[in-house]
């Protein structure tokens, strides 16, 4: 139980939590030190590796190693993920041992992958957008990465027995251990009472790298509170769980192989960020992640490997209600064995319906999607049921391969009656940019309003690429044909305003006017998003004068951070710009003490 490798990480079987809360936790195996990131010594190239702790399950497909240009090459450890695939003669269905590896680095890393079959006839490593330029010689794959990428490394084209590779970037600002504000968990295997993690307002629970805990973390009613790390939450109940919450901020961990549940359940909670975060599951409905009435949500750079919906967004379910609003998803992979990789507005409230408004889907690759039901097909869902009124989507810059069955698009006001208790009341504004689409496996989209009453109005298509082949205004196409015919897809009467438009098309004829607050207020040192939301589908977005820590998505217009700045009102200057004009506002940002 000694430290077996790794420099200025002392072993550490202590807990920390707030008064009570500090009884709950336990310790089980070994604790093996790591390099601490903060500790590596300065220079361009630096690499760490974590290790696994006896106890947890490896792969051994995959060898992996690793090494900084000029440096001695040092093994990668890899995880044992598992994944699902539906036969759909029976409903059931085999589950795969995968492989998971993961580091950290900074500046360059020569990474080599090694066959456990032996000689390798052909290989790929996706997303293909990344373009990852590899060589292959007999058994091993190698190649080269100079920033942080999420890879699925295949051989022969198995999908099932692939490696998926997480470089992270190299940590920064990890916790003391004897921070009396942090529930801190080493490197070793670590489980806590009844299986489940309570985490108290202001504290952050940190994952070292090499930890591995066998707990759900859950965050019930609390403010200002943090789950960190390079750690693993591995055979968990239901993952994380953030439910009637404020300020809540996930970072860097990876839910491997959930025994039941989500790998992130978000419930009737606000100012929630979801970064850098991995998740695998196999079980039944083992969703990625799940929003419920929530408020001002950013998942920004996740990989998703789920054997249901990756991202599910909806209202009223069990005991959470009310409108969902302000939910960014950016710059990160879908991988849907069984589903959706982005499903929305299945559940709601029928005796009190609800709205889901203003969802941003930016620069997305989808990998995969694979779906026998007609009922819950489609890589991008807008499905309101339930009384739900859907309003305000924006999906730009998502890329998807060739998914192996399935549909591109389903976009349905429906009434399932396995979930449903009344039809959705509509969707209204869809704004779809920069759809790209190569493969031979999709089934024709739909999209399709209920009826006169229950329609599906105001949607726009710029710039939607199919196979290479550009579908709009412009486009070669018999003049009897409709575009819709050309993705192919089928849309139905109750389709209402859609439009096919090319790349340097305008939005509309009028200039944006801004929709969102004036005003708004964060918490001084916690995660803040405000989404600037405006009519006419403006393509650019701008602020001046926010406070220290805060950025701005000039395409999305979400603004999101820290807020370090100090306590006080910062008047900001927003605006949208589309290609008739721009508008602006001056909104108020509060910063609050803790």
């Amino acid at each position: 139980m000694n430290d077996t490798q790794g420099t200025g990480m002392t072993r550490r079987t202590v807990l920390q939590a707030a008064g009570a809360a500090a009884a709950a936790y336990s310790l089980i195996g070994a604790a093996a030190g790591t390099a601490r990131a903060d500790d590596t010594p300065a220079s361009t190239d630096k690499l760490v590796i974590y290790p696994i702790p006896s106890g947890v399950p490896t792969n051994l497909s995959y060898s992996v190693k690793a090494r900084t240009p000029g440096g001695d090459w040092q093994t990668v450890p890899v995880y044992r993920a598992r994944a699902k695939q539906i036969d759909a003669n029976t409903g059931s269905g085999p589950v795969f041992n995968s492989s998971v590896a993961m580091f950290d680095f900074q500046g360059t890393v020569e990474v080599a992958v090694t066959s456990a079959k032996g000689t390798i006839g052909s290989a790929r490593i996706r997303p293909l957008s990344y373009d990852t330029q590899f060589t292959v010689d007999g058994a091993t794959i190698s190649f080269t990465l100079t920033e942080p990428r999420n890879l699925s490394i295949e051989v022969d084209g198995d999908v099932f027995n692939n490696l998926q590779l997480h470089a992270n970037p190299i940590e920064t600002h990890v916790p003391d251990p004897g921070d009396e504000d942090v529930i801190y968990f080493g490197p070793g295997l670590h489980k806590t009472t009844n299986n489940v993690l309570t985490v108290p307002s202001g504290k952050t629970v940190y994952l070292a790298g090499g930890a591995v805990l066998t707990s759900q973390v859950a965050f019930q009613n609390v403010e200002n509170a943090r789950l960190r790390g390079r750690g693993v939450l591995y055979n968990s109940p239901s993952g994380v769980l953030v439910e009637y919450s404020k300020n809540i901020e996930i970072d860097g961990v990876t839910v491997l192989n959930p025994s039941s549940g989500y790998a992130i359940t978000v419930g009737q909670s606000q100012q929630v960020t979801i970064h850098n975060f991995h998740a695998y599951s196999h079980g039944q409905w083992g969703d990625g992640i799940d929003i419920f009435c929530s408020q001002d949500v950013l998942i920004d750079n996740v990989w998703m490997r789920n054997a249901d919906d990756c991202i599910a967004i909806y209202a009223h379910r069990w005991n959470y209600y009310g409108d969902v609003r302000n939910i960014t998803v950016r710059n990160s992979i879908l991988w849907a064995d069984v589903a959706h990789p982005i499903n929305v507005g299945t559940h709601g409230n029928t005796d009190n319906p609800e709205t889901i408004e203003n969802l941003v889907f930016s620069n997305i690759d989808i990998l995969d999607h694979r779906e026998p039901q007609m009922d819950y097909q489609g890589c991008i869902a807008l499905n309101p049921g339930d009384s739900n009124l859907v309003k305000n989507v924006r999906a730009q810059d998502i890329r998807v391969e060739d998914f192996r069955w399935g549909q591109l698009i389903n976009m349905r006001v429906m009434f399932n009656k396995t979930y449903n208790t009344s039809v959705g009341r509509g969707i209204d504004g869809v704004y779809i940019k920069n759809l790209a689409y190569n493969g031979t496996h999709a089934n024709p989209a739909i999209m399709v309003g209920y009826d006169a009453d229950h329609a599906i109005n105001n949607v726009t298509f710029q710039n939607l690429v199919i196979n290479g082949k550009f579908i709009g205004n412009g486009m070669k196409k018999p003049g009897w044909y409709k575009f819709t015919d050309m993705m192919p897809a089928y849309a139905n009467e109750h389709v209402l305003n859609m439009r096919f438009l090319n790349s340097t098309d305008a939005t509309s004829t009028n200039a944006p006017q801004i929709t969102s607050p004036a005003q708004a207020a964060g918490t001084k040192n916690q995660v803040f998003n405000y989404l600037i939301t405006a009519s006419e589908l403006p393509t650019t977005f701008s602020a001046d004068g926010l406070p220290k820590g805060l950025d701005i998505d000039t395409g999305t217009g979400l603004i999101s951070g820290v807020m370090t700045d100090n306590v006080g009102s910062f008047d900001v200057t927003v605006s949208a710009t589309n290609s008739v004009g721009t508008a602006t506002q001056t909104v108020t940002l509060t910063v609050q003490h803790a």
